[in-house]
């Protein structure tokens, strides 16, 4: 009886029949070869010859597959042997950890579901789903012990969980195999960062250094800002020097600052020799500050103009930092020296005319709510919960902007406690 389905664990076992219907061996395991078709099957792993023989069986070669076995259209076998660009689905993903990338999450595959395709002259099998459900469970348990079509039957009280396998990705922690295995990180690059956080997370030390090490650098910097310090850490010193700098640079300065302060200080040093003087030179002013005062907490990401400027200067500098669109609230006004004189909300800007002065936006009753780079981290979260403030400007012994401390970073504080 032909099959529209069939499971991995089902195929595990299956007697292949020669030309003369005499059987030949028993599947072992099944084969992709992602680079030349990404789901279906292409050869069959069979044991032959008492165990001890191994053979493939390509996918040209199948006339019929069904819960009964494998019949052959071709003899013309040739013996197993490694092959870097075969994935192994039985050794490689079964009972193997991978991403679901819909739910967001790491599990781990208990079964395989196919799908039989009559193609030409055979049958041939395409990968459909990864199952991670009790309904696997229960097929493995039974299997060898209930005959297949009985387990079937068995199986359709338990509801399944699956999930489609173009929606999994494969943790490979071997950049060349991943390349040949044609492992893609696209899914996992289009999550939100705090998604891919948390699985990266889940995964053992190797593993989450694959995943950094494989996906974009600007997105592995965003999850990594995601993640507890001492996971932080632990990647980072995990990487390379050079690869580590890269990331760091694409994290805001405050953060790389912060993921540098848990290394030691040989690690730290090796990394900074590896990044651009403008980063480095961020990073290393605010490494100087202890990490309990507002000088360890603040950020050197602002925008500030000279109080003689007009609204469409203020307009062209918020346009040349686009990468702070999304948090950037108050814009600062300072004199000459760098002193700052006023904070105003970025939506006065947009009300006013361009050639009007900024310095005529500030309102008699604007106070600056301020600190030094020494105030203690618990007086800055005073002052942040005192005024519930989004934005507080952070001065030096000379009253100049040193940098500004936002409500996440507030928020980062108070998570990591």
């Amino acid at each position: 009886m032909a099959e529209e389905i069939l499971y991995l664990t089902e195929l595990l076992g299956l007697k292949v029949y020669d030309l003369r219907r005499r059987p030949l061996g028993r599947v072992r395991d099944a084969v992709l070869v992602p680079k030349l078709h990404p789901v279906r099957v292409d050869r069959f792993l069979v044991a032959g010859g008492g165990g001890y023989t191994w053979l493939y069986v390509r996918h040209d070669q199948v006339a019929e597959i069904s819960l009964d076995g494998i019949w052959l259209r071709d003899e013309m076998l040739v013996p197993y042997h490694a092959d870097e660009y075969a994935l192994r689905l039985v050794r490689d993903v079964l009972d193997q950890q991978i991403i679901d990338a819909r739910g967001r999450k790491v599990v781990r595959v208990t079964d395989i579901t196919f799908e039989v395709r009559r193609e030409a002259d055979g049958d041939v099998l395409h990968v459909l789903e990864v199952d991670i459900g009790m309904r696997a469970v229960l097929r493995r348990l039974l299997q060898g012990w209930v005959p297949r079509r009985w387990i079937r039957r068995l199986q359709r009280r338990v509801p399944p969980n699956s999930i489609r396998w173009d929606l999994c990705n494969i943790v490979e922690p071997d950049p060349q195999r991943r390349l040949r295995l044609n492992i893609s990180m696209e899914p996992l690059e289009q999550m939100h960062p705090a998604d891919l956080a948390d699985i990266v997370e889940e995964l053992s030390p190797e593993d989450r250094e694959a995943i950094i090490e494989a996906i974009d650098t600007e997105v592995a910097a965003e999850a990594l800002s995601e993640m507890d310090p001492e996971t932080q850490a632990r990647i980072i010193e995990s990487l390379d020097a050079g690869k580590a700098a890269d990331i760091l640079e694409e994290m805001a300065p405050d953060e790389a600052a912060d993921v540098l302060a848990e290394l030691e200080e040989e690690t730290t040093e090796e990394i900074l020799e590896e990044m651009e003087s403008a980063p480095k030179a961020e990073v290393e002013e605010l490494l100087e500050y202890d990490e309990d005062t507002a000088g360890g907490l603040m950020n050197t990401e602002f925008v500030a103009v000279h109080e003689e400027a007009t609204v469409a200067d203020a307009i062209d500098a918020l346009r040349a930092r686009q990468d702070l669109a999304e948090t950037v609230t108050t814009i600062f006004i300072t004199d000459t020296d760098d002193r700052l004189r006023a904070a105003i909300p970025i939506a006065r800007l947009f009300l006013a005319k361009p050639s009007s002065r900024v310095s005529e936006l500030v309102r008699p009753d604007d106070e600056i709510i301020q600190t030094t780079t020494e105030t203690p981290a618990s007086r800055v979260l005073e002052l942040f919960d005192k005024y519930n403030l989004l934005t507080l400007p952070v001065i030096d012994d000379e009253q100049r902007l040193a940098g500004v401390i936002t409500a996440d970073d507030i928020i980062s504080v108070l998570r990591n406690r």
